[in-house]
């Protein structure tokens, strides 16, 4: 089972929806999806607006694959449950989110730490769920020192670095 979330920002992310939607008709497997603000309504894939926290953790213990967008929070939620998350960033551009910051925090943090993977051309999603085995393989899924004082004062100067 795949599972994917868009969190709950209260713009559309049609297009991952969209995508995964497709995709779900193409492949033999499950896709769930919280597909949120968006405006598109899923006919392959199980969906629903919103889930509660419970069932959201639910689903990414029992999932194969979790693709998140680009909120930290969601994909580090990912991490703690000891899986590698697939990020789509929303991007200001098609109108999913006021700025493009999670874009360029995931970026970072995939430089950084190199424990997500991070799609910045939706197009190769599709080949980043048929490689996941081989792309996770030697990449660090826990998040024991992602909250640590020495990570936090590394990303905040980072994040400063950005709005420069």
């Amino acid at each position: 089972m795949i599972f994917v979330t868009v969190g709950t920002h209260e713009q559309q992310f049609d297009r991952l929806v969209t995508y995964m939607d497709k995709w779900a008709a193409e492949h033999d497997e499950e896709v769930i999806i919280q597909t949120g603000y968006s405006t598109v309504e899923p006919v392959n894939c199980k969906w629903q607006k919103f889930f509660l926290k419970s069932e959201m953790n639910d689903f990414i213990s029992s999932a194969r694959i979790v693709i998140t967008h680009g909120g930290p929070s969601c994909y580090i939620d990912v991490l703690d449950h000891g899986k590698i998350p697939v990020v789509v960033p929303r991007r200001h551009q098609f109108g999913e989110h006021v700025d493009d910051h999670q874009y360029e925090i995931g970026l970072r943090l995939k430089e950084f730490r190199n424990n997500i993977i991070f799609i910045e051309d939706i197009e190769k999603l599709g080949q980043a769920i048929a490689d996941y085995d081989e792309l996770i393989k030697g990449m660090n899924n826990s998040t024991p020192q992602m909250l640590n004082e020495a990570f936090c004062d590394e990303f905040s100067k980072r994040i400063d670095r950005l709005f420069e």
